[in-house]
């Protein structure tokens, strides 16, 4: 019989220095990879099927008290229990994972903050350390399945009692050792084993903020007081002195140019060392498309000015790519996307991207209804880091396009060239020459139409993804005056933003609440001296869903869309994921453009709907079925909009 807990006063510093959840891997036992792997196998045998003298067996747990939460840990650490349909080799392998479940009990227990526990183990009657259990094991397979009984006392729960951070070499308080509630270690709390390595890793980390590198968890006495019921920790930490930035040196890099990620590192040797500093400068670095990965390796001691060296590894990425995408709305109409791309053009980390897009808007446009509902865009987009300095980039795109809305249809060549400087990991803004020239079919007729202007953009971005993200807010903003705007001269002015904000509920990001507001405006000029295809719509994936493509803007007398002068749209999202890789996705969006030059509210529009997520490595695929809550005569009575990333 094994048992646990007699002391009445004993230390457990083993259980949480992780010794207790280091296992051997007893010959014949199938490796938790070999498990996962059988899962997914649909000509999958049992192993007992082919074991050599495979041992079958029952087991039963008998646990006092039989709280929920207790029985579950319990047996999901149990391999006696999660390998019963693989039958362990000849009575010798039953015995051995018999005697490997005690410690594994006894850690779940600890995790419970159970530290007085008994656990009993008996394989045919017998423990697995009695010398004669080899033979009453083989006596009792010839019967059948050999019985296995766990027997837990889980006993009562300990709280955290005394909690001490010291200094080793004198065990006087560590300065600026972090708060009990920081490191979950709080008096009167349940005493989980797992919140104790929490801790240790909060205690190193925190020192680290504070410019010790070195900072490290010397030893740590976890003692259980059985008259009690608590558990007293004590850590001793190693501080190790204060330092500063040393040299960096760059490794990895072949194709970018000598000097490229030197520039980029911002951080000058003598500079107090910092840990936030250094994710911030893997971050950016990573931000540039022709950087797979940036690994920071600092130094295992000062260099002789206490300076604290670090290497800069660099992983980039394969400098050529291509690749294909598709979108399609019963709304918006369908698109497909080819493109071609070179991350590092001329070894300076330049990047050129090739697009060729193909467009079927799904129906004659209402406003032109002979018109060829085919479009298409050509458009080349090239990037030129550091322009002036390493915080400015070179952004320019020129593209060909045909686009087909319900509204018009534009056949145009455009240009967008401006300079974009960073402010910080966060901030950014981009001032640029916005030029179009274009033939326009709507309602009134064909219009040739040239566009000058000078655009403003701001965007702030504190996420954790660009494609689906979970915390933070993102801001971005236009302000663009035009020297010319159709058949307006200088003078108009259009103004937008929208903000974005997420929340997730729990560390593993399976509850997510997600809200977003955009507004614009155009002040300045006369609705109809304005191109249409510069007029702000509202309807459709990008804006409202359920509601057809621009349906939720201004029209004319004959019931035409011709577009607004302001707008206002609103969603908010609950991304709920069922398993790691599926989500749904409840959801409400309102929203609608006006021919005012500031939003009236008296037309808003609603709708509401539910999504499918299926998650993958680079990023959700969406799909979306919604419908109006107030549909007009006309309006579409529902849209299903299928693409990659959320929403927004």
């Amino acid at each position: 019989m094994v048992t646990f807990g007699a002391l009445r006063r004993v230390c457990i510093c083993a259980a949480v220095t992780g010794e207790l959840f280091a296992f051997d891997a007893y010959a014949g036992e199938p490796s938790f990879f070999d498990q996962a792997a059988a899962w997914f196998n649909p000509n999958k045998t049992p192993t007992d099927a082919s074991a050599p003298d495979a041992t079958s067996y029952t087991v039963t747990f008998e646990i006092a008290g039989e709280e929920r939460a207790v029985r579950s840990a319990i047996t999901s650490a149990s391999n006696l229990d999660n390998l019963k349909s693989q039958a362990p080799a000849g009575a010798a392998g039953l015995i051995r994972r018999a005697f490997a479940d005690r410690d594994r009990v006894v850690a779940a227990l600890y995790a419970e903050g159970r530290y007085a526990a008994t656990v009993t183990i008996k394989v045919a009657g017998r423990s697995p350390e009695d010398p004669a259990a080899l033979d009453a094991v083989n006596a009792a397979r010839h019967a059948g399945p050999v019985p296995v009984t766990v027997l837990v006392e889980p006993g009562p729960v300990f709280k955290f009692g005394n909690v001490q951070v010291l200094e080793a070499a004198h065990r006087q308080p560590l300065p600026g050792a972090p708060r009990p509630k920081q490191m979950s270690l709080v008096t009167g709390e349940v005493a989980r084993s797992a919140d104790i390595a929490v801790a240790e890793r909060v205690i190193v980390n925190t020192m680290r903020d504070r410019g010790k590198p070195f900072a490290r968890i010397v030893a740590k006495d976890v003692v259980a007081d059985h008259a009690t019921k608590t558990l007293d920790v004590t850590v001793l930490v190693e501080e190790g002195p204060s330092a500063t930035f040393g040299a960096f040196t760059v490794s990895g890099a072949q194709r970018l140019k000598p000097g490229f990620i030197e520039e980029r590192i911002g951080i000058r040797p003598g500079e107090p060392y910092s840990p936030a500093r250094l994710a911030k400068l893997r971050k950016r670095l990573t931000e540039y498309e022709g950087i797979a990965s940036v690994r920071l390796r600092e130094a295992d001691k000062l260099d002789a000015n206490g300076h604290l060296p670090i290497d800069v590894d660099v992983t980039e990425r394969d400098p050529r790519y291509a690749g294909a995408g598709a979108r399609y709305s019963t709304t918006d109409g369908s698109v497909v996307n080819g493109y071609w791309g070179h991350r590092n053009l001329f070894g300076g980390g330049e990047t050129l991207r090739l697009d060729a897009q193909a467009s079927w808007f799904g129906h004659r446009p209402d406003a032109v209804p002979d018109a060829d509902p085919f479009g298409f865009k050509a458009a080349a987009t090239f990037v030129k880091p550091g322009i002036f300095t390493p915080a400015d980039d070179l952004v320019a795109q020129a593209a060909v396009l045909r686009e087909v809305t319900n509204a018009y249809v534009s056949d145009a060549v455009t240009f967008l060239g401006g300079v974009r400087h960073r402010f910080n990991d966060r901030l950014t803004a981009q001032i640029s020459l916005d030029l179009e020239q274009s033939r326009v079919e709507d309602w009134s007729g064909i219009h040739n139409y040239f566009v000058a202007g000078i655009p403003v953009d701001v965007a702030y971005d504190t996420t954790d993804n660009l494609l689906d993200p979970s915390r933070g807010i993102r801001f971005n903003g236009t302000v663009e005056p035009f020297a010319y705007l159709g058949t307006s001269g200088a003078g108009p002015v259009m103004m937008k933003g929208s903000f974005s904000a997420y929340h997730a509920f729990d560390e593993d990001n399976r509850y997510i609440l997600a809200g977003k507001v955009a507004a614009g405006s155009i002040v300045g000029a006369d609705l109809f001296n304005i191109p249409p295809q510069r007029r702000f719509y509202v309807g459709g994936g990008g804006s409202l869903r359920g509601f057809g493509y621009q349906s939720a803007s201004p029209r004319n007398a004959r019931g035409d869309i011709i577009g607004g002068m302001s707008f206002i749209t609103a969603s908010t999202e609950m991304r709920l994921k069922i398993t790691d890789t599926i989500g749904i996705v409840p959801f409400f969006d309102m929203g609608a453009a006006f021919a005012s030059e500031t939003p009236d509210f008296d037309g808003l529009r609603y709708s509401a709907g539910i999504g499918l997520r299926y998650y993958t490595a680079l990023g959700p695929i969406r799909l979306d079925f919604a419908v109006p809550l107030n549909p007009r005569v006309g309006d579409s009575r529902y849209g299903i909009y299928v693409s990659l990333g959320q929403s927004f």
